[in-house]
């Protein structure tokens, strides 16, 4: 029924790992320079006068980050990156999880946000604060400090920050702000909370100023306007303070689509909402017009290394080069090396270059995750399960395909036409990978006795 062939090894793989990043910079003479070379600088309220801070320094800066979801996306990583860049460089990070500010949310451009219970934001709080803090150090003396919102709103009452930081707002300014213009010119207009937000995240601004000596906040150029709002503010507080605010460009990917998005919704830094498979899919299989820009915004490499991988992609594109390195050392940051090694394995194996068998069970459901699929109660023909999971037009169709050679169950060529597998053959007692040729892949999960139904 099915080719016999001796067996690889069972002893576990190993790969290697992207380069760590240094623990200073010292090779970079400007960070400013550094950041704009990357693509990361859309606005600065003063160019020059951020250099010179930064020549001068230390420099204390922030980013904020709301806990409106479980969990950080890619969007959110390349704010969490650049602040790994600006400390490496020298400098003290603050990174802000908005314990206060969760609470409203920011205005979302056409419709009101869904208040979320203030026990679920406080988990997510802690969620958020977890992820973050890995990718940050926090010893030394550009020691990272987490900090929280909540902390410096939660006993103000509303006279107080209507008189002590209200006033400072004027409103022809607040409505001029996109988001709040554009939700102002809307069907769905905009409530006094959420047009409050900038007020809040003005505050926070000041808060770290007055506490930790914070002159920077940086954030996504969507968020220019609260930015822009935090140094107004304490230009007006304490008018001889220097503030400075950055923003970096919105990412778009080449093909229309939106960055960080898949067929099957956002790329989440949580494993269990993004599996690391899937992670280290979604790089690999970037556009080679965009992935030059990947590696300058998400690699830690060096500029010579880069440019080396952008003159690969444009020599031999089909090699993947750049695509391989981004995926493996963005994978290795976020997951960790394991999980980046056992997503490039289960990889290989479904294209017959690695064991099936030593995947484990959420890896390997993860990466059939990925694949066309179909349920069956019950172990079938393998001309039937091709016809059922889409790899073949029809029975016939399936019949020719194993006729010539091309028909394959779990990386085993398929040598008869009446061919079943058998319940030994399940992965993890439950999967079926099936394979037409050297590319079509598809999975078939038998739910009846022959096969499981957990995991």
């Amino acid at each position: 029924m099915y080719e016999t062939r001796t067996p690889r090894s069972t002893r576990r793989y190993h790969r290697p790992v992207p380069p760590t990043p240094p623990r200073s910079m010292r090779d970079v003479t400007d960070i400013v320079d550094e950041l704009q070379w990357r693509g990361l600088i859309a606005q600065s309220t003063d160019e020059d006068a951020l250099r010179k801070a930064f020549a001068d320094g230390p420099v204390t800066f922030y980013c904020g980050f709301d806990p409106t979801a479980p969990s950080l996306h890619l969007g959110n990583l390349v704010q969490i990156l650049t602040m790994r860049r600006i400390q490496l460089a020298g400098n003290r990070p603050l990174g802000l999880v908005g314990g206060a500010t969760g609470l409203i949310g920011d205005p979302k451009p056409n419709a009101e946000r869904t208040l979320n219970a203030p026990e679920t934001v406080a988990e997510w709080v802690g969620r958020l604060r977890a992820q973050i803090e890995r990718f940050l150090d926090f010893e030394g003396p550009y020691a990272a400090r987490m900090v929280n919102n909540l902390d410096w709103t939660s006993g103000l009452s509303a006279i107080d920050f209507l008189r002590d930081v209200g006033k400072y707002f004027r409103v022809n300014k607040m409505i001029a702000k996109e988001a709040v213009a554009r939700r102002l010119n809307s069907d769905a207009g905009i409530s006094y909370t959420e047009f409050s937000y900038q007020i809040l995240q003005g505050m926070d601004y000041l808060e770290l100023y007055r506490r930790h000596g914070c002159t920077l906040q940086t954030g996504g150029s969507d968020q220019w306007g609260n930015l822009t709002a935090g140094t107004d503010l304490i230009h007006r507080v304490e008018p001889e303070a220097g503030v400075h605010a950055l923003a970096t460009p919105l990412i778009t990917k080449a093909d229309g689509t939106k960055f960080g998005k898949t067929e099957s919704g956002t790329v989440w830094l949580d494993a269990e909402r993004t599996s690391p498979y899937a992670f280290y899919q979604f790089w690999l299989n970037a556009d080679d017009r965009d992935v030059a820009k990947f590696l300058r915004i998400f690699s830690f490499r060096s500029r010579a290394e880069i440019e080396e991988l952008e003159r690969q992609t444009e020599e031999r594109p089909q090699a993947r080069a750049a695509q391989r390195a981004l995926a493996q050392e963005l994978t290795t940051l976020v997951h960790g090396a394991e999980q980046c090694a056992a997503a490039e394995y289960a990889a290989k194996a479904l294209f017959g270059q690695g064991e099936l068998g030593e995947l484990d069970e959420p890896t390997l459901r993860a990466a059939l995750g990925e694949l066309p699929r179909a349920s069956v109660e019950e172990l079938a023909p393998v001309v039937d399960l091709f016809a059922e999971a889409g790899l073949a037009a029809s029975k016939s169709a399936a019949r020719r395909t194993v006729k010539e050679g091309g028909a394959y169950v779990n990386n085993v060529k398929v040598t008869t036409e009446d061919a079943v597998p058998s319940p030994g053959d399940l992965l993890h007692g439950r999967w079926l990978v099936l394979r037409r040729g050297k590319k079509n892949l598809a999975a078939i999960e038998v739910t009846g006795a022959a096969g499981t139904t957990g995991g």
